[in-house]
């Protein structure tokens, strides 16, 4: 008996989005049904690179989109500031969401995406690919096995250059711009991540503070912050878009040291460095580009009747989200729709 494929909708046919349709159109049981963008050429040449000679609806509307049946699931890949307005309005007409990072951004407006979500009981997940990378799944046991000890500090750095250019989306408060929200969210959810993986809990931050320096914009064009958590635990974070950095994420522990060296949020390798002086190096690679990950987790809670992943969970994000918010407002960085 044949099945039906599931069908996604993008919103936003950006660069990130081409990463997603390329994974869609790789995996198997899936297809791209409908593609929403302001400008409809935009959205014809993008349904054409990924869906050749496939019925795509091409729509500027969202809500010819959320009519069509085809649509089983959306993936939101907009900018940070229409995030919330076209989740909002998926999940009231029942469509499941997969949004890009950051879901929302504030607390506030994630709470109510959440809260939402929950009542119609219709599947809302953030999409931190870099969570279901496979060399992700190594760190994890390495954490959860105390192969370092107990964690006493994280060191993650997330940096490149972008000239400035006031409409570009990294510098224009229109959109939401900034490191925080833009990469800064990587560093932040992946310390919460190990926290989570090596204790086997959510962690409870005591403290956080940050400072930075702001684009002509008045958003942030970089940012350090230092949050420390119970026990003595310390987690530093360096983002910004106005030089390259090392791009690492290196976590300390009482017995031992893991390094996911040179863009970790989209790594494939890692490495585990004892006291003693061993080293373990252990490679992971794409199956397809790394997005699928994230997508079979979707598609997998949606068949299930989930309304949420626990790889990347509701609590998860508001959590994360809260923490951004608290290093926004320490540097002093508002959105002129908040």
């Amino acid at each position: 008996m044949a099945t039906t494929p599931f069908g996604w909708a993008v919103l936003g046919p950006g660069r990130i989005a081409h990463r997603f349709a390329e994974a869609v159109q790789r995996l198997p049981g899936m297809e791209l049904v409908a593609v929403q963008a302001r400008n409809v050429d935009r959205a014809r040449a993008f349904a054409g690179k990924w869906a050749p000679g496939q019925d795509v609806a091409l729509v500027a509307d969202i809500d010819r989109l959320l009519r069509d049946e085809r649509v089983h699931g959306v993936y939101i890949a907009t900018p940070h500031a229409f995030h919330a307005d076209a989740a909002h309005a998926c999940l009231a007409a029942g469509k499941p969401v997969l949004c890009e990072k950051p879901l929302t951004v504030n607390q506030t407006l994630a709470g109510e995406l959440i809260e939402l979500s929950r009542r119609q009981q219709v599947f809302l997940m953030e999409a931190l690919w870099t969570r279901f990378l496979p060399i992700y799944a190594v760190v994890g046991q390495w954490l959860a096995s105390g192969a370092i000890g107990r964690i006493r500090g994280l060191q993650c750095n997330f940096s490149f250059s972008v000239p400035f250019d006031a409409t570009n989306r990294c510098f224009d408060p229109a959109q939401a711009g900034g490191a925080v929200l833009d990469i800064g969210i990587y560093p932040l959810s992946m310390t919460q991540w190990c926290l989570q993986q090596a204790n086997g809990a959510r962690p409870e931050l005591e403290s956080i503070h940050a400072t930075g320096v702001l684009a002509p914009t008045g958003v942030d064009q970089r940012f350090t912050a230092s949050l420390q958590f119970a026990d003595g635990v310390v987690s530093q974070v360096m983002c910004g878009f106005d030089g390259p950095g090392e791009n690492s994420l290196l976590v300390f522990g009482e017995t031992g040291i893991i390094t996911v060296a040179s863009r970790f949020w989209e790594a494939t390798r890692a490495t585990l460095q004892s006291k003693d002086g061993g080293i373990i190096s252990e490679e992971r690679t794409f199956a397809i580009n790394g997005f699928e990950g994230q997508i079979l987790e979707a598609v997998g809670c949606i068949a299930r009747g989930e309304i949420e992943s626990q790889v990347v969970s509701h609590d998860d994000t508001l959590q994360v989200t809260r923490w951004m918010d608290a290093i926004r407002s320490q540097l002093g960085v508002v959105y002129p729709f908040e």
